[in-house]
């Protein structure tokens, strides 16, 4: 069973490819860290994998009816923004419309789901807050959780960390592993390789229009790939409380 199938993924936008001949396949149960330099087309992929951006090739998700689609895949973009002055709790439940009817209320079931967003993201105490009146972290905290309501077995999700502390960051990669702990999967794009390496089943490493690597941290986070890919050093490392992945220096 598989939660996404790519194949033979090409995107050429403005007359420049941005990556050809990607096949990628998850299954439930992972948390996918997608990787690679800035410009790769991390987005890209993800974007297109959605059918939001034109592409050759195939995509399982791409191939999906609108709402069989929302109902299969949540989608969390780059962009951490609110538009609307709504309640935090407002703003979560909107992760429940592909599972409503036209018009239809939030029920009880719909309820329960956002609660535990709210739970899982610590917002509980900010459930009646004005979304738009929330500091940048506390938003980006919220869109997750409104991610999370949608209750998918696939979870796409674009540099979702960034702009978090610390302690937000590590506790928002630990509910993406009690994600997949519950069979479904979450693709992460991710630029912080140490919790990358730590909270990620899987790494899949896209770099110079092509997939370069895809396996576990310690087959795809190489000294070579480092190298050629990243232009970094680094220090690596299992440890008694788990992988330890620290860049080192700039390589000339």
């Amino acid at each position: 069973m598989s939660l996404l199938r790519l194949r033979d993924l090409s995107v050429t936008l403005r007359g420049r490819m941005v990556f050809g001949g990607i096949d990628l396949l998850i299954r439930p149960g992972e948390v996918v860290g997608l990787i690679g330099p800035n410009g790769a087309g991390k987005t890209t992929l993800m974007r297109a994998a959605l059918g939001l951006v034109p592409f050759s090739g195939d995509s399982s998700l791409a191939d999906m009816a609108p709402r069989a689609r929302a109902r299969h895949a949540a989608w969390m973009p780059q962009t951490h923004e609110i538009a609307w002055p709504v309640e935090v709790e407002t703003l979560v439940a909107l992760g429940r419309i592909p599972h409503l009817g036209v018009g239809q209320p939030i029920g009880p079931k719909d309820q329960e789901a956002v609660d535990r967003a709210l739970n899982q993201m610590g917002l509980q105490t900010l459930r009646h807050r004005t979304a738009t009146r929330l500091s940048g972290g506390e938003q980006t905290r919220a869109l997750i959780a409104r991610t999370l309501a949608q209750e998918t077995p696939l979870v796409l999700a674009d540099e979702p960390i960034a702009g978090l502390d610390p302690a937000h960051q590590i506790s928002t990669m630990q509910c993406f592993q009690q994600v997949a702990a519950q069979g479904k999967s979450v693709m992460v794009s991710i630029h912080d390789l140490g919790l990358a390496v730590r909270h990620c089943t899987r790494l899949v490493l896209l770099s110079g229009g092509r997939l370069v690597a895809d396996g576990a941290p310690t087959q795809v986070l190489t000294a070579q790939n480092l190298r050629s890919e990243f232009g970094i050093s680094a220090h690596f490392m299992d440890t008694p409380d788990g992988p330890v992945f620290q860049p080192l220096e700039v390589l000339r």
